[in-house]
């Protein structure tokens, strides 16, 4: 979508669009409509100038509350907060306001978990005045009203999902609503539902922007809503049809990329790729003065190297440790932290063999990082960010100055990148599927087994190993293993599960959700896999629910185990029953109770 600069609004609507966003400083505080005026966007180019503003807010960046603090890829509430990564940087850069949210210190009044909160209902608001909009638009031609809608319930759906799962109950308010002042009492996982289910309904399966959402995307989000729900053979019905049929908003049938990198770079056909299901659009070098690169993410860089700034968000030990595999290539499950046998650290590093997956994830001292070269000690800011760098969102140096921005005047501009961010990818659906079918009573085991076997053939592809003695091509995302003298970067050994292996669920279970966390590590998803695997999100109203113990007992081993690698996690612990979800802003709360003449009508979670 920033390919149609998506940030820089169509002029004939520029204005119209400033006065429905810009100029809302609380969404609590806004009539239905805002500050809209009906004559000035109620057209065919305006309702599609809203839209594209709505799409804008996928990155996290811009409306209410945007930036590092609310980026869509979700690397700080996803990712830091579940062992994937450290806070990274020193110790006093966002220590008072970052480090809490990872090591579950936070305040009602933080501000990282109030800007995801805000921005989040930013797109739910500009979803409702599109909504509003659209009968308003005489110009607008009834099938283009009819997809237009379905649009805006897609991405209504979508934020409102993002909230669920990170905060709990939270208000549901549509387009017909006349207040955002709602209590946040009730359920909104049958709404998230319904707004799915319409889109699914009127959107196509093809759209003329790679960036827009499209049928198989509507399934694609209804089938992880289940999943959260613990609806698996909903689920199941839905992510076998993707499967077997679905496909990109190109038209291309869904896929596996042959090469694990090609899902984090931006070269030529590899961005919105056949495993690309849906994406938040970045563009740079287009116009735009840098507002379309993900600024989202434009601290996870390794300090002073690609990007110059600023060493956030740097892998943890116990991540970089679970890419260990036994002698037959599977994973060590139980077993991958071992004091005196971490991978690349400390006096008797790991020499067993590895998943390659992990130096696509990972930037590790002495394995070639693209085209960098070795990573330098200088790129570890810190010394309590511990020795690895993050990876997937880097660009390589043959890309500097066309898949980074050089807008001057930009104090981060080249860390503006042209990296989608991958919101979702058919590696997530051929993973949910295969969870699907060991959760589902009449799921087949079989089933699962092969689903987890792609994923795991594509990381054992050679062609897609990081190589030392081999240039690497960004066009290709691979390097030339081909090279005479080139030699894989370490004891690579990556092999799939013997036939046979998932008919012992519980082994089955372990077996996906560790696979998740390979295949996924880095990319925002892991506090919330562990939330929907302990049972939160099929808890009650206002947080309550009863939790099996399962996410506590994941993240404090991980903070027991790196405290000594990282002294920025002193102190850092996860509270069953309490930090499944993320708390209700308290200036969220405190408006709600003037607004309502001295009674709240947003409600605390528990325990907060």
């Amino acid at each position: 979508m920033k390919k149609i600069h998506i940030k820089l609004v169509v002029p004939l609507v520029l204005v119209a669009l400033c006065l429905v966003y810009s100029c809302k400083k609380n969404l609590l505080t806004q009539n239905p409509l805002g500050n809209l005026k009906p004559e000035n966007v109620a057209n065919a180019a305006g309702v599609n100038g809203m839209l594209i503003g709505t799409y804008s807010l996928l990155d996290g960046v811009g409306g209410i509350g945007g930036g590092s603090n609310a980026s869509g890829s979700n690397w700080m509430f996803g990712s830091i907060a579940a062992g994937d990564a450290y806070k990274g940087s020193q110790p006093s850069d966002g220590g008072q306001d970052a480090l809490p949210v990872g090591n579950f210190t936070a305040n009602t009044s933080n501000p990282y978990i109030t800007s995801r909160y805000t921005l989040l209902f930013d797109g739910v608001a500009r979803a409702n005045d599109v909504l509003r909009t659209v009968p308003l638009a005489k110009d607008l031609a009834a099938a283009d009203a009819k997809v237009i809608v379905a649009e805006a319930k897609f991405l209504r759906g979508f934020y409102y999902l993002e909230l669920r799962k990170m905060y709990g109950q939270v208000p549901y308010v549509d387009e017909t609503s006349t207040t955002y002042n709602v209590a946040n009492t009730t359920d909104i996982y049958p709404k998230i539902e319904a707004d799915f289910t319409a889109a699914i309904a009127d959107l196509p399966a093809a759209q003329p922007q790679a960036g827009r959402a499209n049928n198989w995307a509507a399934k694609a989000y209804l089938a992880k809503t289940y999943m959260f729900e613990h609806k698996f053979p909903d689920a199941l019905t839905l992510l076998r049809d993707l499967i077997a049929n679905g496909q990109t908003a190109r038209g291309q049938k869904y896929a596996l990329n042959p090469i694990f990198q090609q899902n984090f770079s931006p070269e030529g056909a590899q961005k919105n790729s056949a495993e690309s299901v849906f994406a938040a659009q970045n563009s740079v070098n287009d116009g735009g003065l840098g507002q379309n690169g993900n600024a989202g993410d434009d601290l996870n860089f390794p300090y002073g190297g690609p990007g110059g700034c600023c060493g956030w968000f740097n892998p943890s030990q116990s991540l970089g440790n679970s890419f260990k595999t036994d002698a037959s290539g599977l994973p060590l499950f139980d077993t991958f932290d071992v004091v005196g046998k971490d991978v690349s650290n400390g006096q008797t590093p790991w020499t067993g063999t590895l998943d390659p997956r992990l130096d696509i994830t990972v930037g590790r001292p002495g394995i070639p990082f693209l085209d960098w070269g070795n990573p330098p000690a200088a790129w570890i800011r810190d010394p309590t960010d511990g020795v690895f760098n993050p990876r997937k969102n880097v660009y390589s140096q043959a890309e500097k100055g066309s898949n980074s921005d050089v807008t001057p005047g930009v104090w981060n501009n080249v860390q503006l990148v042209s990296n989608n961010i991958n919101l979702m990818r058919f590696a997530d659906i051929l993973l949910m599927a295969a969870e699907a079918e060991i959760e589902a009573p009449a799921g087949i085991t079989a089933n699962a087994e092969a689903d987890v076997n792609l994923v795991r053939t594509r990381a054992a592809n050679k062609d897609g190993w990081v190589y030392k003695g081999a240039p690497y091509s960004p066009g290709t995302s691979s390097y030339a293993r081909n090279t005479l003298g080139a030699t894989p970067a370490d004891n690579y050994l990556v092999s799939n599960y013997p036939a046979g292996s998932f008919t012992d669920k519980t082994y089955a279970r372990k077996a996906i959700r560790f696979e998740r966390k390979l295949e996924l590590g880095m990319e925002g998803m892991r506090f919330f896999d562990l939330q929907r695997w302990d049972g939160a999100s099929t808890g009650l109203p206002n947080g309550s629910f009863t939790s099996d113990g399962s996410m506590a007992k994941e993240i404090n081993a991980f903070f027991a185990y790196d405290v000594r690698i990282n002294s920025q996690l002193q102190g850092a612990h996860f509270t069953p029953g309490l930090n499944e979800y993320y708390l209700i802003p308290q200036s969220q709360i405190d408006l709600s109770k003037s607004l309502s003449g001295g009674k709240a009508i947003l409600v605390q979670n528990k325990g907060y």
